[in-house]
């Protein structure tokens, strides 16, 4: 095993050093849960990154969206150089999945498309876990859902040796039941091509490189490896191990013992449909399945092969389902899973299992889908969180789950820049778009930012005209103004080209603006999701990275929620002043440098096709449609997620013209 090291010239300061302490001392002593709860801007991914050095534990980092899993795998992989750090999320890059509407008698086929370097790097995970012990992979909640039996999984390889004598055919056949496919002509990932004594594969996790076998007779005589492109030599093996191209793929045996499975199930269901008199559900159900019956016995595959899984894997009904989890546990030895953003994760992973089994049990009910369909699911929370792992949650607003459940939270409240939580004032909310505006006119003299949230998409907007008529510079952002639009706004706002936005709780939800030093809540006394503990805290954490930063609640009452935000807040203050104190610390700004990606001139150049489109020929729109096609493909690829998503939104509204 090569050691965790974390190459990074920074050294733990603020609370780290002791965050991290706690924490590893926790889990060697065998504690099972335990918490980070770190404030914003504390430098919690380094501790993270201190703490599995320390622990010297395979890992697993799972959060609750893509986009946030690609920023945490691109941070760890510099952190982890020299280790296997893998990525590991939804393979699709649109995704649709069946489901029928029986008031409308309306069936909606599953439709997808597959981004094929996410689908590489699934793999690659996947085999990694199975050939190395040093793996941190950062994952989404993709890692709950059901994959194959890792111990078929790993049993199913092909091991090459030089000097081993082994079968070209019996080999090739071999790659054909892993799924591998022969290709002469176009030599692709998941292909394998033939010339007299070479057989060049190109495993279907590795990214440019493929494998030359190259026999003499039935003799391995040499193993190497070679560039895609140029088709130059880059390494000489002694053996090499092969995976499948897929998790789901089975033994000859197992797949035969499924078949077998799958039949009887049928026969058992289009029984129950006749005596219930549903000849439709009958019929459906009989040509659906006879035909994925087929393709299995002649291929080894079949479209929605994973409703099969807990025939595929030999479960029993209504057991847990395989995950990336039981490949971590495949290692047999102890592993860190790391929640991120835990108080929002653990909520959706909880989620997870009910809307996927609503909508299974319609298909199942109407013949669409055979019962065991229902096991191809996702982990159960009670399933998830009582896996062998040790578990460390990670949050600035942790819940009251994490909370009880840890042996240890380890606080994070002191930041590395000696910035301190802001500063709160409750104000009447009587006149608070008078008072706000006062107190908007005194942060722009200073050449600051402001952020605003209200409570609805109308007020934003009312709010927003009405500042602007009173000579101040002021932009809304809502859910219904696109990815383009709303990377602009906030880039302009970074700029200085506005001084004030307006939000809902669009502001709560990770923006990083160094520039905002006020942070103004309206209607701070409305209860609710928008107004919630976790909400409040959150969103007055968007002025803690300004020196200035300042917090103003309008509302006519205390309630609850505001209180305990702002005795958290306070507390908070208190205890970092005195550090700062202690050690003569002045709290400075963040600088963070704007998003190289997002540059002005792109967004004028599609500004101005997009104001042309409608006098734009069809013809040529379409040719608009497949050149943003093509970037929104190269953005995904690159993990690029922001752009891409950008890109989908500008396509679908060139396709409602």
């Amino acid at each position: 095993m090569t050691p965790f090291k974390v190459d990074t010239p920074y050294t733990p300061a603020g609370d780290q050093p002791k965050a991290i302490k706690q924490l590893v001392d926790s889990i060697k002593s065998g504690n099972k849960y335990n918490t980070l709860l770190g404030v914003t801007g504390s430098g919690k991914t380094y501790t993270m990154a201190k703490v599995i050095e320390a622990l010297q534990m395979p890992t697993l980092i799972m959060t609750h969206n893509k986009t946030l899993a690609a920023q945490i795998y691109s941070e760890f992989r510099g952190f982890f150089p020299d280790n296997h750090v893998e990525y590991f999320i939804s393979y699709y890059d649109y995704y649709q999945p069946e489901a029928y509407i029986p008031r409308q008698d309306l069936f909606i086929e599953k439709d997808s498309s597959i981004n094929s370097e996410l689908e590489r790097l699934r793999l690659s995970t996947t085999a990694s876990l199975l050939s190395f012990d040093d793996i941190v992979c950062v994952a989404s909640v993709s890692a709950n859902y059901g994959l194959g039996n890792p111990i078929e999984y790993k049993q199913n390889v092909q091991r090459l040796e030089v000097g081993q004598e082994y079968s070209q055919r019996a080999l090739l056949l071999k790659l054909v039941e892993m799924g591998y496919k022969r290709n002469d002509k176009f030599f692709d990932r998941a292909d394998f091509r033939v010339n007299g004594d070479v057989i060049d594969i190109f495993p279907a996790y590795y990214e440019d490189e493929y494998v030359r076998i190259e026999f003499f007779g039935d003799d391995v005589e040499s193993i190497t490896k070679h560039e895609y492109l140029t088709n130059n030599k880059t390494e000489s093996l002694k053996d090499f191990i092969l995976y499948s191209v897929n998790p789901f793929i089975v033994s000859q045996d197992r797949l035969a013992k499924a078949i077998k499975m799958i039949e009887e199930e049928l026969e058992e269901r289009l029984a129950y449909f006749k005596e219930n008199d549903k000849f439709v559900e009958y019929q459906r159900l009989k040509q659906r399945v006879e035909f994925d019956l087929e393709m299995l016995e002649s291929t080894g595959m079949c479209k929605g092969i994973e409703n099969y899984a807990r025939l595929l894997t030999d479960k029993k009904e209504g057991e847990t389902p395989y995950s990336l989890i039981d490949y971590f546990e495949a290692m047999n030895r102890p592993y860190l899973l790391i929640v991120d953003e835990s108080h929002v994760s653990l909520s959706q992973f909880r989620g997870m299992y009910a809307g996927d089994r609503s909508r299974k049990t319609v298909l199942v009910d109407y013949g669409f889908r055979l019962p065991s369909a229902l096991d191809n699911r996702p982990l159960m929370f009670d399933e998830f969180i009582n896996k062998k792992a040790h578990y460390l949650f990670v949050s600035a607003t942790p819940s009251e789950l994490e909370i009880d459940m840890s042996a240890t939270v380890a606080e994070q409240i002191i930041r590395p820049t000696g910035l301190l939580d802001p500063i709160i004032e409750i104000i009447d909310s009587t006149y608070q778009v008078e008072r706000l505006h006062d107190e908007i006119k005194k942060v722009v003299a200073r050449n600051e930012r402001v952020l605003v949230t209200v409570l609805t998409k109308k007020m934003a907007e009312e709010l927003s005209t009405y500042y602007n008529d009173l000579g101040l510079k002021v932009k809304y952002m809502h859910s219904e103004i696109d990815a383009i639009e709303r990377n602009q706004i906030i880039r302009q706002l970074r700029l200085g080209q506005f001084d004030v936005l307006i939000g809902i709780n669009l502001l709560r939800e990770g923006l990083d603006i160094p520039e905002a030093s006020l942070v103004a809540i309206l209607d701070a006394d409305k209860e609710g999701f928008l107004r919630s503990k976790t909400s409040l805290v959150q969103t007055m954490g968007r002025a803690a990275r300004n020196s200035n930063g300042k917090v103003l609640l309008f509302a006519k009452k205390m309630t609850d929620s505001m209180r305990f935000a702002i005795e958290t807040t306070q507390n908070r203050r208190k205890i970092q002043e005195e550090f700062n104190q202690l050690h003569n610390i002045t709290p400075k700004t963040t600088v963070r440098r704007l998003d190289e990606d997002l540059k002005m001139e792109e967004y004028d150049t599609t500004a101005l096709k997009i104001n042309r489109l409608t006098k734009m020929p069809a013809s040529e729109r379409q040719k608009l449609v497949a050149e943003l096609n093509k970037q929104m493909s190269k953005a995904a690829k690159d993990l690029n997620f922001e752009e891409a998503i950008r890109l989908r939104d500008e396509i679908e509204k060139i396709k409602q013209l």
